[in-house]
């Protein structure tokens, strides 16, 4: 037993993968509670496709086929924040309903990005692992910049944790005791937006809704008590990071989709035997 959970870590590129995949599990779950706290599932979806425009300007600006892994961040964050700022200022003033800007933003930096994709002859093999996610080709320089933004949000959650936190339950009464509640609510877009484009390089664009929502929703099977549903959403985000990784290595199938199947598996089995209304518990005590 000890041999097989060592023999990975003899690879430097799968320590490097397993502390990239730990951090992202990490982040995307603190934020992603309050994705779910408000109901806000479609906007990581959206926001994950947004980018993709980002990530073929940044692959023409890099040179092509030696494109910067980092110029691609760069840009694909750029397009993210945008696609962020753009969804907050279409619904402010509520003359657009949120599912609407979502669903515009969304479809027109999609289409941007297909159209600029198409006019490229060779971005498939770079741009794939955006797509779908190469958590083992994670470099140095990714690491630091995942934990550089990673710390960042953590910080920004920890410090406007009783605004996010009383803005995800009661708008409305939020309002009512004058908080800055447009303010807090592009702070919280724009807070998606880094998540979502630190998680790529990890999970890609195909699944990063994936890490946002799961290992959170998991977590509220089980409890009610916010801190207690960020602390075991985190520990469940970075243990199928983990998990997904080793099953990848030992089962050669792509890292990302691992790391997506091991979360949503556990809130499966959770969803059915969780002893808080889990279906086949329920079943038995009935």
């Amino acid at each position: 037993m000890l041999d097989w959970l060592l023999e990975p870590l003899s690879f430097q590129f799968m320590v490097r993968g397993l502390l990239a995949a730990i951090m992202v599990g990490v982040i995307c779950s603190i934020v992603g509670t309050f994705v779910v706290l408000r109901g806000m599932s479609f906007y990581g979806d959206a926001l994950a496709h947004a980018i993709l425009p980002g990530l073929a300007v940044g692959y023409i600006i890099g040179g092509g086929g030696s494109a910067d892994r980092a110029v691609l961040f760069w840009w694909a964050l750029g397009a993210a924040i945008l696609s962020a700022l753009g969804i907050g200022a279409i619904t402010h003033g509520g003359r657009v309903k949120e599912d609407s800007a979502i669903g515009i933003v969304f479809v027109g930096m999609f289409a941007l990005g297909i159209a600029l994709i198409s006019s490229m002859r060779s971005f498939a093999v770079d741009l794939a692992h955006f797509l779908f996610g190469n958590v083992l080709g994670v470099s140095n320089d990714d690491l630091w910049r995942v934990a550089i933004f990673g710390l960042l949000v953590l910080l920004v959650v920890f410090l406007f944790y009783k605004e996010l936190v009383a803005i995800a339950f009661d708008e409305t009464h939020a309002v009512t005791v004058r908080l800055p509640v447009t303010l807090f609510n592009y702070l919280l877009l724009i807070l998606i937006a880094v998540v979502v484009v630190v998680a790529l390089q990890t999970v890609g664009i195909a699944l990063v809704l994936a890490m946002l929502i799961t290992p959170p929703s998991t977590a509220l099977l089980l409890t009610h008590r916010l801190p207690i549903v960020i602390g075991l959403g985190a520990v469940l985000g970075a243990l199928a990071g983990v998990s997904g990784l080793y099953l990848s290595y030992y089962i050669n199938i792509a890292s990302g989709a691992a790391i997506v199947l091991v979360s949503v598996g556990v809130f499966v089995l959770v969803f059915l035997l969780g002893p808080r209304g889990g279906v086949l518990w329920r079943m038995v005590r009935g």
